[in-house]
């Protein structure tokens, strides 16, 4: 019965999803198409003008600790006092400001830009093939937990982040298998989220940007020896989340593959909606 509640909260969740989101698409780089009007530089132009830019990351404290651009300032884009921080960057400096965050499918560069301009901050710019990519391509100018060059082996592996990770419909069944042991977090920032979540009565909100409530969550359910059940908006984010639950040594703990937009996109096969 609570199973088949569930469900029907799902299918209210996707009907208010339906009609108050945008679409998105199934590009490379959807955002370019959601914000047509910021300017984007690829990882190969950020590195030639590297030393030229101020490099903003607009992640969470806690994704910016973990994993970084060399060089870059933390200033959160959806902290209330962004525009306050980046007014008083841009007192300091006449570069262009570069802002970046996970990977293709993250907003957060490109609403950065979009905040920039209504702050009237000028000559911003958003670099949006993100974090990962950029480790990836160049481990000598990237930091992990403050150490740079990145090696391979401090990376946590795919097949390793996979192993934690359950399709939505699975990541359901066992939330609700581990009954009221189960905590669930949302850990979607204040854009990202909008008004509800998945799991009524289970679930609590820990923005990554809210390092205190996420740390009070993850000890909570070390302690109780509860399964921790986290998802993001697309999936990605979770994946710096890793880091530290295994730091602190968390063992029972998944994750939602691609996040909330992959629980809608469930919904919507599960329910007939094309």
């Amino acid at each position: 019965m609570k199973h088949y509640l569930a469900r029907i909260f799902a299918l209210a969740s996707l009907a208010l999803f339906l009609f108050s989101s945008p679409s998105w698409a199934a590009d490379e780089f959807p955002g370019r198409a959601k914000y047509p009007d910021v300017p984007v530089m690829s990882k190969h132009e950020l590195k030639d003008k590297y030393k030229d830019v101020v490099i903003v990351d607009t992640r969470s404290k806690l994704e910016y600790e973990t994993l970084r651009i060399n060089g870059s300032k933390n200033i959160p884009v959806a902290s209330k006092t962004f525009a306050d921080q980046l007014k008083a960057l841009r007192s300091k400096t006449d570069k262009t400001i570069v802002f970046y965050c996970n990977g293709r499918t993250c907003m957060k560069s490109y609403r950065a830009v979009k905040q920039a301009k209504r702050a009237r901050v000028e000559n911003t710019i958003a670099y949006d093939a993100g974090m990962f990519e950029w480790a990836k391509t160049y481990p000598e100018m990237a930091s992990l937990f403050g150490q740079s060059p990145i090696q391979p082996n401090e990376i946590i592996s795919k097949n390793e982040f996979k192993a934690r990770s359950l399709e939505p419909n699975a990541f359901m069944d066992k939330v609700h298998q581990s009954g009221s042991k189960s905590l669930v977090l949302d850990i979607r920032d204040k854009y990202q989220r909008g008004a509800a979540g998945f799991f009524p009565g289970k679930e609590r909100w820990a923005s990554l940007d809210d390092r205190k409530k996420l740390d009070q969550y993850i000890e909570q359910a070390k302690r109780e020896n509860r399964p921790l059940f986290i998802y993001d908006e697309v999936g990605k984010q979770v994946r710096w989340l890793q880091y530290a639950l295994e730091k602190n040594n968390v063992k029972n703990y998944y994750f939602m593959d691609a996040g909330a937009k992959g629980y809608y996109k469930q919904m919507m096969k599960d329910f007939g909606i094309r």
